[in-house]
């Protein structure tokens, strides 16, 4: 199963990958992502 990033859409052949739950909803986010969703975006 190919895993995809919620937020920028690349896979997970590329990155490495969080589980997390957003707006209820069980989703993955990878590495790169992973900050602004913890800081919020600049």
């Amino acid at each position: 199963m190919e895993l995809k990033c919620f937020v920028c859409g690349t896979t997970d052949k590329n990155r490495v990958f969080f589980e997390c739950y957003y707006e209820g909803e069980k989703k993955v986010t990878c590495v790169r992502c992973l900050p602004s969703l913890i800081h919020g975006q600049h």
